[in-house]
């Protein structure tokens, strides 16, 4: 599964995003990855979830960004979730169409029983229409 948390830059989706992980380590059995652009919200993460600060991985382009995600979910059989704050920024797509990407997303999801949830810096208007039933939280 996929789910979107979407909203303008600043109305707070990063704290939407910290609360549900937290929440989420509590009652999940298996593993949860949280991928930023930096380690910055290191200390609001329960110490049970691992932070990747991608910008450290020389990622060029959304094909190198779902080759890194697979990536992770190769080395962890015990992973159930994984977030991506800023995902237009750590994705390499911002000003491009998010479609084809968040598609691919849910077939891993599906394949490998990993739910995604990500921050999308995009009024839920702008949303292209197929991915508006993902919607999780709109600010």
């Amino acid at each position: 599964m996929v789910q979107l948390i979407v909203g303008e830059k600043g109305k707070g989706k990063t704290k939407h995003l910290l609360d549900k992980v937290n929440s989420e380590v509590k009652t999940i059995p298996g593993n949860i990855v949280y991928l930023d652009k930096s380690t910055k919200h290191m200390y609001e993460l329960n110490n049970k979830v691992r932070l990747i600060d991608v910008s450290q991985y020389m990622i060029e382009n959304d094909a190198e960004f779902l080759g890194f995600v697979s990536g992770i979910i190769s080395q962890d059989h015990d992973l159930q979730q994984m977030y991506f704050d800023s995902f237009l920024k750590i994705a390499k797509l911002e000003g491009k169409d998010i479609s084809a990407v968040i598609e691919k997303l849910d077939k891993m999801s599906q394949k490998f029983k990993v739910d995604f949830v990500l921050s999308i810096s995009m009024n839920e208007k702008d949303l292209p229409e197929g991915l508006k039933s993902e919607i999780l939280i709109s600010l």
